[in-house]
């Protein structure tokens, strides 16, 4: 809802540069996933070695890269296809 929402905007203000802001709105929420897993290391688990510290983030990394094109290509799609059924009613 918010990534087609701040596309409408940027829509309005006759930006019409939407791809990637819609791609980064949208996926930005991976942030979120990787500073609470950062959190999480640091207040509930207790690892003391330096390669079980190493491999967690690094497993992290890579779930959060992931999440953040699963969630970026959503909102791009969700993006274009809102797009075009509101282009698609314009006559002209």
């Amino acid at each position: 809802e918010a990534t087609v929402l701040l596309c409408y905007f940027h829509l309005c203000a006759e930006d019409y540069r939407w791809w990637w802001r819609a791609f980064f709105t949208s996926s930005f929420t991976a942030v979120y996933l990787f500073i609470y897993a950062v959190h999480y290391f640091f207040s509930k688990l207790q690892i003391t070695g330096f390669a079980s510290s190493i491999l967690y983030f690094g497993y992290t990394m890579v779930i959060v890269l992931i999440f953040f094109l699963f969630t970026g290509t959503i909102g791009f799609f969700s993006c274009f296809w809102f797009i075009t059924k509101i282009y698609s009613v314009v006559k002209v």
